[in-house]
C-alpha cells in the first residue's frame, strides 16, 4: 500500500469510529427523546462542588459517569473543555466500583476512545469483569486524559499526592477521604461532584453541602427522585412507593436526608418555599425584623406582604462581631437599595427582641437607644412565646388549601440555612444554636401581619398582574 492509500484508509477508519460514536450511549444520553431535567441542571451547573442527592434508580449515577466522560473527552456541552485532564472516580469499595461506577464509565466510553487500560485485577481485554486502576482516554484536542479509580476502603493515605482536575464520589465518602480529595483539586481549581442516596441520616455532608454552613459560593446540590426520571414506569413507581415505609421513601425515593423527627419545621421545602427574587411592589413593603447580636450574629430581614396575605422575606443582613454603627449603616444601605419605605422623617422602622432594651455595665445606652439615635426606630413590643411562635411559622409554611403563605427569596441564605437545620432540644424548646433568623422570623409572624387596605381600591387588573408576577417567580423553582 502506498503512503497516500494508508492515510486514506486511516481517515476512513476514524470517520467510521466517529459515526459509531455518534450513535453510541453518550450521544443517546445527550440527544435522547426523553430529557431528564435534573440531569441537565447538574451538567449546566458551573459550581465547583456540586452534588445530586437522589433516590435509587433516579438517574443520579448516570449523570456522574457522563460528567466524567465529558471532561475526559473534552466534549462537555456546558463547560470550558481542557486537553488531557486527570480525574478520580471514588467508590465505597472495589466491588462496588466494579459493579456500579466502573460499569457506567465503560458504558459511556466508546472503545475507540480508549488508548489503554491498567488493571488492578483481571484482564485488560475484558476490563468490565476486573478491577480497573486507570483508563487512558483520547481527548478530542489531541491529548490523553486519565480516569483513575479509587475506593474508600483503601484509607485516606491512598488519596494523597496527586493533582487532579476532577473527583466524582459515587455515594457518600468518609470525611477524611472527602477532605483529602478537596486538597487534590486545589492547585488546578478542579471540580468535586458527588451522586448519593442519603441513607445514613445526619452526616458531615448534611452540614457541608445541604446546610452549607460555611456559605461556600461554590456549593450546589439538587434532589432527584423517581418521578424526575422519565424512563421509570409510573405503575412501578406507585407499586414500590406503596411497599416502602415513610423513612425509606424519604431516602430511597426522594433522596432526602432522614431527619424529619428532630426538625422544628419539617414542613419547609426548599423547592417550594424558596423562590427567585423579583421586584417587590412598594405597596407590599411591611417592616424589618431584627435579632440583635454583637459577638453572635445580628440577623435582620426585610418582610413584605401582598394583598392576599402572603409573606415574602426579601433581603437579609446577617453578620457577627460588629457594632451597632456597622449594623445600622448596613441596614440603611440595604433599605436604600430596596427603595424601602420610611416614616415622614426619613427613619426606618423595625421590630427587635425586647432584650435590646437592657443596659449593661459596658454601655450607658441600650441597643434600642443606639438604633434610635441612628434613625432606626425599633419596636420591642413583640411576642416571644416560643411555642405559639413556632406554631405560627408552621401555619404559614403549610398555608391554606395546600398553598404556603411564606416565601423566602433565594438570596436570604442564612435564613434558609437556619430553617433547614433548626432542631428540637429537650422538652418543647428548640436547640439554642444557629437560631438568630428563626427568632426574628417568629417575632415578625407573631405580629399577625396584615396588609391595610390601600389608599385606593386595587383594580382587578392590577391584582391579577401581581398574582401573575408571583406565579412566574415561583415557577423558576429551586435548583433550576
Amino acid at each position: 500500500m502506498h503512503e497516500n492509500e494508508i492515510i486514506a484508509k486511516l481517515l476512513e477508519i476514524e470517520r467510521e469510529e466517529e459515526r459509531r460514536a455518534r450513535k453510541g450511549p453518550l450521544a443517546l444520553y445527550n440527544t435522547g427523546r426523553k430529557k431528564h431535567k435534573k440531569q441537565i441542571a447538574f451538567h449546566k451547573c458551573k459550581k465547583r462542588n456540586r452534588w445530586v442527592f437522589g433516590g435509587n434508580r433516579s438517574g443520579k449515577t448516570e449523570c456522574g459517569a457522563a460528567e466524567c466522560v465529558y471532561m475526559a473527552r473534552g466534549v462537555h456541552p456546558y463547560r470550558r473543555n481542557k486537553d488531557g485532564v486527570f480525574g478520580w472516580v471514588v467508590s465505597l469499595s472495589q466491588q462496588v466500583q466494579r459493579d456500579v461506577a466502573q460499569k457506567k464509565i465503560l458504558h459511556y466510553l466508546d472503545p475507540s476512545w480508549i488508548e489503554d487500560v491498567t488493571m488492578l485485577s483481571g484482564r485488560k481485554d475484558a476490563p468490565a469483569s476486573g478491577i480497573i486502576d486507570q483508563i487512558r482516554v483520547r481527548n478530542v484536542f489531541g491529548g490523553v486524559s486519565v480516569i483513575g479509580f479509587k475506593s474508600c476502603d483503601q484509607g485516606r493515605e491512598k488519596f494523597q499526592g496527586s493533582s487532579l482536575d476532577f473527583v466524582w464520589f459515587d455515594e457518600e465518602p468518609p470525611r477524611d477521604v472527602y477532605e483529602e480529595c478537596r486538597m487534590r483539586v486545589l492547585d488546578r481549581r478542579g471540580d468535586i461532584f458527588g451522586t448519593m442516596t442519603p441513607l445514613k441520616g445526619i452526616t458531615f455532608l448534611f452540614d457541608e453541602i445541604y446546610m452549607n454552613r460555611g456559605n461556600d459560593p461554590e456549593v450546589w446540590y439538587e434532589f432527584m427522585e423517581w418521578e424526575d426520571n422519565p424512563f421509570l414506569d409510573k405503575k412501578e413507581i406507585a407499586r414500590m412507593s406503596a411497599a416502602l415505609g415513610e423513612k425509606q421513601l424519604e431516602s430511597r425515593r426522594f433522596g432526602r436526608f432522614c431527619v424529619n423527627e428532630g426538625l422544628v419545621y419539617p414542613e419547609f421545602d426548599e423547592r417550594v418555599h424558596v423562590i427567585p427574587p423579583f421586584s417587590v411592589p412598594f405597596g407590599w413593603q411591611d417592616t424589618i425584623s431584627i435579632d440583635p447580636g454583637l459577638n453572635n450574629p445580628l440577623s435582620a430581614h426585610w418582610y413584605a406582604v401582598d394583598y392576599d396575605g402572603n409573606v415574602y422575606v426579601v433581603a437579609e443582613h446577617y453578620e457577627a462581631r460588629r457594632d451597632v454603627d456597622h449594623h445600622a449603616a448596613r441596614i440603611k444601605e440595604i433599605s436604600e437599595e430596596l427603595g424601602w419605605h420610611t416614616d415622614g422623617k426619613g427613619r426606618l422602622c423595625a421590630l427587635i427582641d425586647p432584650a435590646a432594651n437592657q443596659r449593661t455595665l459596658a454601655s450607658a445606652k441600650s441597643v434600642s437607644e443606639l438604633f434610635y439615635e441612628r434613625d432606626i426606630l425599633v419596636n420591642t413590643n413583640v411576642n416571644k412565646d416560643i411555642f405559639a411562635g413556632v406554631a405560627r411559622v408552621k401555619s404559614y409554611l403549610i398555608g391554606e388549601g395546600g398553598k404556603p403563605k411564606l416565601y423566602i427569596f433565594s438570596g436570604c441564605v442564612n435564613m434558609i440555612r437556619e430553617i433547614k437545620g433548626y432542631f428540637w432540644g429537650e422538652g418543647d424548646l428548640p436547640k439554642k444554636r444557629d437560631d438568630h433568623a428563626m427568632d426574628e422570623l417568629r417575632y415578625y409572624l407573631m405580629t399577625k401581619p396584615r396588609r391595610d387596605p390601600p389608599a385606593r381600591e386595587v383594580s382587578p387588573v392590577l391584582r391579577d398582574k401581581q398574582r401573575l408576577m408571583r406565579r412566574q417567580s415561583r415557577r423558576g423553582g429551586y435548583g433550576e
